[in-house]
This record gives C-alpha cells, structure tokens and sequence, in this order.
C-alpha cells in the first residue's frame, strides 16, 4: 500500500535563508530537525497516538459476479425464425420490453386452432341458445336440447384447450398470425446477444441475457481455518484495481454449507450496491469482512506511514525532532491504518508533511554517506 513517493519527496522545497535554515538539521540518533518555517512551509501536522477499538478483520480475494437471481437466459418456447431485433448489447431494458420478434410455424399453427375454437362455440352457442327458446314452447324435444348442450360444452372445453395452448407458448390471441415476441422478464441490461435477423431460433438456444446489475455478488473462497471467525450479516468492504482509492460497502450474506476437498476452502457471497454500474462481473476484488471480534490497537491516518529501505516507517516528534520508528502494520480500512506495534500511547505522529522530513532524512543520511 505505502510507496516511496519521491517525486513528491523531492517537490517539497525546504530552502530557507538566514538564521532559520541555520536551526535545522540532522539530530543526534537520527532524528530530523526542522526551523519553524520549514516546518510551516512541509504542511507539517503532529497527533497524538490513541489506543481505538478496532474490528478484527479478514481478507480475502474474490470475484464479482451478477446478482444470479437476477439472471435471465431468454429464448423462445418454440421454434421460429427471426425477424426483429429490438435490443442491443449493452442496452438497459424494462420490464416486459420485446426484445425480438420470431415468426413460428407452431404459434401459427396454434393461433389458427384458437380461431377455428371460437368459431365453432359460438355455433355451438347459438344452437344452444335457439334450443331454448324452441324447448320452451316444446317444439323441441328434451332429447334435441341436451344433445345441443352437449355440443356447446364440448367447443367450449375446445376453446380453453386451444387458449391454453397459446398460453404456453408465451403469446396471445392479439398480433400477427404466426408472430412472437421475446421479452425482458425484468429491468435490466443485455449482457449478451445472440440474436441475428434471417436466423431460426430454438428453444435450447437463449437468444439474450439479461442482468440486474444494480446488485452484484462478490464470491470468495474462505479458509476453512477462518470459519469461525465470520458470520453471514457481517458488513465488508470492497476494492478493485479499476478503482484503487474508494471502498465499496457491502454484507455477507451467505456461507456454504460444504468445504471443497481440493482447497479446503469454503464459498462466501458479499452483496455490493452498484447503482451507478462501475463495478462489472468478471473483475477480481479484495474483500475486507468486519468480523464480530473486537481489539484495541493504535490507529494512524494512512499518510503517517512512509517506506524507508523497505520497512515502513513513522516519524514521530521528541527531543525537538522527528525521530524516524520502524512499524509493524495490521489492517488498512478507509484511509487508516492500524499499528501492531512500534508505537505507544501518547507518542506524537507526523500525520501531514511526512515526505518532507522523509526528503530532509534521506538527504542527511546521504551526506553522511559522502562524508565518510
């Protein structure tokens, strides 16, 4: 996370003439005077070490996916071949916006038998009804009339049977003879296409995918050895490199139920809000779990913390100097930094300025350097 920022290092200018720049220096033990006015000039800030409680933490890397129970595959239940394509890749698309529009043999077919159905219930009916009336004046017999009642039972079960048939194969009685639409059973955005105008399309064969990307799921693989360390409900924070300074909060909300026998790992899903769509599926994230468990440690703003030779650093005031303390770092959690060790209470820390006096130590030890 910390890096040797020299070019910011070396832009700090700490010429200053006269009785000033005679004050500073290079203190006994290593550490590093500065005159009021350098001090002023490097933005220099100094705050006192406290001891906070702080959430233990995990981290583990993961993989965005899509929210898979807002997933769909869309392909038609019947055969047909394609004649209108409605939605590209990319598009946002509402609930129950036609995406494509097939022309099937089979819905012809079907719409044609609901057609013939209706007609022949409503001669079916008028029988019936003519029946009635002649019954009434008993100029027919009760045979004629059950037998016409029958009749009209028997088209109407037809009718059902074929509004049925068009029922299950997604289309109404409305539009075109032999036309059907496929559409979006939600609000989402097409995240593939496989439809091409002139092709036929068949049922195996989904023609869209369409994703509610405004909840995604990041899967990770736990150690079996922290099991016992997270809960589902647990709130976590998410990073990727696309984005390398923002947090994207999120919560555990699931934690399998086996373990796999190869990596004795154990699978854990974080859901992350992604209103605004920069997160995509397919990109690998760091997930950092805030565990129930609780310490306490001190914690320092990340700028406090510099590399020196490899090990990281904090400058801490005493003496009328910065004297330079080797740290050892746990968690990183928005902008801040938690020290295991190196520090104590009370201490004073470099939190603003701390290249500076990095620049102005580097440059004494150089010196030193030449003068031997």
């Amino acid at each position: 996370v910390y890096t040797d920022n020299h070019a910011t290092a070396e832009s700090i200018e700490l010429e200053v003439g006269g009785h000033a720049k005679e004050e500073s220096g290079h203190a006994e033990g290593g550490a590093v005077r500065l005159s009021d006015v350098e001090r002023k000039q490097a933005g220099v800030r100094v705050e006192r070490a406290e001891v906070q409680e702080v959430a233990d933490q995990l981290v583990v890397t993961a993989t965005i996916l899509a929210n898979q129970d807002r997933l769909a595959r869309i392909s038609p239940r019947v055969p047909g071949r394609i004649v209108r394509v409605h939605a590209s890749l990319g598009d946002r698309v509402a609930a129950g916006q036609v995406l494509a529009v097939l022309d099937s043999i089979e819905v012809g077919e079907a719409r044609s038998a609901h057609a013939q159905a209706e007609s022949e219930e409503r001669v079916a009916l008028a029988n019936l009804e003519r029946a009635e009336r002649l019954q009434v004046d008993q100029i027919v017999s009760q045979k004629d009339f059950l037998r016409a009642k029958a009749e009209h039972d028997k088209a109407r079960a037809a009718l059902r049977a074929a509004a049925d048939k068009l029922q299950m194969l997604g289309v109404g009685t409305d539009g075109g003879v032999s036309t059907l639409s496929v559409a979006a059973p939600f609000a989402g955005t097409i995240i593939d296409k496989k439809a091409v105008i002139g092709e036929l399309a068949q049922p195996d064969k989904p023609l869209f995918a369409v994703a509610d990307l405004s909840v995604l799921w990041i899967e990770a693989n736990i150690a079996e050895k922290d099991l016992s360390r997270i809960r589902a409900g647990d709130a976590a924070l998410v990073t990727v490199t696309a984005y390398p300074q923002e947090r994207f909060t999120g919560r555990l909300t699931y934690i399998g139920d086996t373990v796999d026998r190869e990596t004795r790992t154990i699978r854990g899903r974080i859901e992350v809000r992604n209103a605004d769509g920069r997160l995509k599926p397919e990109m690998f994230a760091t997930a950092t779990i805030q565990t129930a468990a609780r310490s306490r440690a001190i914690v320092v703003p990340d700028e406090a913390v510099v590399l020196m030779s490899g090990q990281p650093m904090v400058f801490v005031e005493e003496h009328e100097g910065f004297e330079p303390r080797a740290v050892q770092l746990g968690e990183r959690v928005l902008g801040r930094v938690v020290v295991r060790s190196g520090l104590k209470p009370a201490d004073l820390v470099v939190v603003a300025g701390t290249y500076a006096i990095k620049a102005r130590a580097l440059k004494a030890t150089l010196g030193e350097g030449h003068a031997h």
